[in-house]
């Protein structure tokens, strides 16, 4: 057996284990759970904490899938490790006009009406 054989499936397995380590949202952020989105941004957040993260911006598009490692007052820190990032939360997820909105680095995001989550 060569190496790429034998790394291909080490490598296959350490990334399920490690997708399964997000830490689920605490009952005290439990609003930032949902589907939010802008005209470029997407940004769903799973109660198991799950998160997946899509912007188109400059014409480049920029997506993070990982883990939720946990919050830093009102930020998400999500990924595994040093290959972390930190979603910048300006303004918590509130009510406007009967609607859920938040702010996450700069761009005012609106919950899915039915707040499922696809």
């Amino acid at each position: 057996m060569n190496l790429k054989q034998t790394l291909i499936p080490l490598l296959l397995a350490l990334a399920l284990a490690l997708s399964a380590c997000g830490k689920p949202v605490p009952a005290e952020k439990a609003a930032y759970v949902g589907e939010w989105q802008a005209p470029a941004m997407y940004l769903l957040i799973t109660q198991d904490g799950s998160v997946r993260y899509k912007r188109l911006k400059g014409g480049a598009t920029t997506s993070v899938e990982g883990p939720l490692k946990g919050f830093a007052g009102d930020n998400l820190e999500v990924g595994i490790g040093p290959m972390a990032t930190t979603f910048v939360v300006s303004q918590p997820p509130y009510q406007e006009g009967g609607r859920w909105k938040m702010v996450v680095d700069g761009v005012e995001l609106s919950r899915s009406p039915s707040g499922a989550i696809q």
